[in-house]
């Protein structure tokens, strides 16, 4: 069944060739933003890890990877990446940076699992970025300090576009708004996660939701998250657990709350093995990555992702994600498109 959104009234501010231009020029704008606000020095970054070293990103812990064997490898196993959420932290560590200073990276992903919709896609890219911190950094204020700073860079971004597409109106709030999950979950809870998101991004356009991943009052969690780069089990000092959260934005094209960016403080061996033993995977402990987590041999760091086709087609205005990036939909789906406007590349 299609879980395709189309617009009551839609007309792309910008045509094809026009849009094509603006996505280079948001993409140079904001990565250059980012890493001046944020201390971060770009690298390069592998497509797959190899298998069997929990370097992949589990998501949920259901999706499976793309994979394929190495002939010349002894047929070695290979997965493309989800995300690079802890290949980066092993980066940093090796980099030996000094803490408030990181790396960022374009990060492209293959998710063949994703449920196809206008924001969903196989193919995902984002800038995906990491920096090195010390114990003291490990609060909910430092999480917040560095939530606002890349809020900042939004909002220079859409002054930058406003600047050149002057049909392209600023709405953004001036400041972001900070909310923790378990919180919304008390404010709403007749509501399922989704439609909380929808109620406090209609009513603030910026939020930073807190505590993604890990039990709220009632049981359940807010959005799945995996147990062994984010931290969502620690206290935060103030009644509240987790030092991770999503940034949302309101979509004023698809009327609908907008996930632009999931971070994090990363965990220390503590709390890695307290969220595993939660989700019920201390098997993990005996991988590459997890062991030398435990051992204390990784750098302490926080870091997140950014999605570049996301941004884009939020700052541009766009009712669909194919109309910024080249992917696969059904074709029931590209004519309901073409009938309404939406130009899928």
């Amino acid at each position: 069944m299609s879980k395709l959104y189309i617009p009551d009234i839609y007309e792309s501010i910008l045509g094809e060739r026009e849009t094509e231009h603006a996505i280079t020029m948001v993409k140079e704008f904001f990565q250059n933003e980012l890493s001046t606000e944020l201390n971060l020095t770009r690298v390069t970054a592998p497509l797959f890890v190899p298998s069997g070293t929990g370097l992949n990103d589990n998501l949920n812990g259901v999706e499976v990877p793309v994979s394929f064997n190495v002939k010349d490898l002894n047929g070695q196993g290979m997965e493309i990446v989800h995300s690079l959420a802890k290949w980066k932290r092993v980066k940093v560590t090796k980099m030996g940076l000094m803490p408030d200073f990181g790396i960022y990276t374009d990060m492209n992903a293959i998710r063949p699992d994703e449920e196809l919709d206008n924001i969903h896609s196989l193919y995902v890219d984002q800038w995906d970025w990491e920096m090195a911190i010390d114990e003291n950094d490990r609060t909910v204020m430092h999480l917040k300090e560095i939530v606002e700073k890349i809020y900042r860079c939004l909002k220079r971004l859409e002054f930058f576009i406003y600047d050149r597409w002057d049909k392209i109106k600023p709405f953004l709030p001036q400041k972001i708004t900070f909310i923790y999950a378990d919180d919304l979950q008390r404010k709403y809870p007749e509501l399922t996660p989704k439609q909380r998101e929808f109620e406090v991004c209609r009513k603030y356009g910026a939020v930073f939701i807190i505590g993604i991943g890990g039990k709220l009052p009632d049981g359940t969690i807010h959005d799945g998250r995996s147990p062994d780069y984010d931290d969502w089990i620690s206290e935060t000092g103030d009644g509240h657990r987790g030092l991770n959260g999503d940034l949302l934005v309101w979509n004023p094209v698809l009327q609908n709350s907008f996930e632009i960016s999931s971070m994090g403080i990363r965990v220390n061996p503590e709390s890695l093995h307290l969220q595993l033993e939660e989700r019920g995977c201390l098997d993990r402990e005996k991988l590459p990555f997890h062991k030398d987590l435990l051992a204390g041999k990784l750098a302490l760091t926080m870091g997140g992702g950014i999605g570049q086709s996301r941004l884009c087609m939020f700052f541009l205005r766009k009712a669909h994600i194919g109309e910024i990036q080249v992917s696969m939909w059904s074709e029931e789906d590209r004519a309901e498109c073409k009938k309404h406007g939406i130009n899928l590349l």
